[in-house]
């Protein structure tokens, strides 16, 4: 006999539900023990790509190990001796002192020199590109566009090309063969404004203008106390791209400066290696030695400015705190 219920089911057209003991029968899990093993990525290994980090590696790391075994060379052991090893009277100590000692240590003074030139042209870029950036990301004029179209032109010009029309314009003005000449050029970057341009569009809302705004903050306030904050890892970057740049830079110096206690270490260097190879006057047997062990003081303040600055390379302070 059909039940009731199945009979009304019937009669209303709709399917009729299974019996109980017709139900799919549940599957049986297998025990843990019984599954394979999934290969984890945190433990996959690539022979090529390891192979290809080591010889990156291996090419920027070689140099600065040929200048560190260099340095603890005499003249004499820098052609006689292995150029990748130490050789058997090491004198790194002896080197460095006759470094600051020669010519009356003036080796001391381009050392000063290029971290003047090299600290206040990375501050002051750095600033000029940061308001500069805020501006062309938060603000809109007439001309916007072509502005900005032409600071990207002007990255693609090299620097090099700018060097003689900017002493013509020095010179003109009175600034050759002084610091300015070397401080007031390193001050323009054209790639650090595009980076901060970049890097402001996201780091600093405009919810959070708005909000000062309507505090009663200025405009020029507003930059200083909150945008400079939000700003300060694209503010490293631009700081530590420009002393590199500065640091490094010997064409500039080269034709502005004429005074030996003006030069930065790259012009100096360059006039020590010059003197080393033509037997100028006052030129020792050891000079090309000392010229070595003086690149290799040169780049130290560099690796600590990385070494200091590093932990600033980050998301900004307020980076997504503030929902557009």
């Amino acid at each position: 006999m059909t039940s009731p219920k199945f009979s009304a089911s019937l009669e209303q057209g709709e399917p009729p539900s299974p019996p109980a003991a017709a139900a799919t029968p549940k599957t049986k899990r297998l025990p843990a023990e019984a599954h394979p093993p999934r290969p984890s990525s945190v433990h996959r290994r690539s022979t090529p790509l390891t192979i290809a980090m080591l010889t990156v590696l291996a090419y920027f790391l070689l140099p600065l190990f040929w200048l560190l075994i260099a340095s603890t060379k005499s003249t004499q052991d820098l052609f006689n001796s292995f150029g990748l090893w130490f050789s058997h009277a090491p004198q790194l100590l002896s080197n460095i002192k006759a470094t600051f000692t020669q010519d009356d240590g003036v080796f001391g003074r381009w050392l000063l020199n290029t971290v003047l030139y090299a600290g206040a042209s990375a501050l002051g870029a750095a600033l000029l590109a940061a308001a500069a950036g805020y501006g062309f990301a938060k603000y809109r004029f007439r001309g916007h566009g072509a502005a900005f179209n032409l600071v990207l032109g002007a990255i693609m010009i090299p620097t090099t090309a700018l060097a003689i029309p900017t002493y013509l314009l020095f010179a003109k003005a009175g600034l050759v063969n002084t610091p300015w000449a070397v401080i007031l050029p390193s001050l323009i970057s054209p790639f650090g404004l595009y980076l901060m341009r970049i890097y402001a569009e996201d780091a600093v809302p405009d919810s959070l203008i708005e909000a000062a705004r309507m505090d009663g903050a200025g405009e020029l306030r507003i930059f200083l106390t909150i945008a400079l904050r939000l700003l300060a890892p694209g503010l490293v970057t631009v700081v530590l791209f420009t002393l590199v740049a500065t640091w490094n830079n010997y064409f500039l110096p080269l034709i502005m400066l004429n005074e030996p206690d003006l030069y930065p270490i790259t012009v100096g260097l360059s006039r020590w290696a010059d003197q080393a190879q033509n037997g100028g006057a006052g030129a020792s047997s050891d000079l090309l030695a000392l010229v070595v062990t003086g690149s290799l003081i040169s780049i130290v303040p560099l690796v600590l400015a990385f070494l200091m600055l590093q932990r600033y390379w980050q998301s900004g302070l307020a980076t997504g705190g503030v929902k557009q």
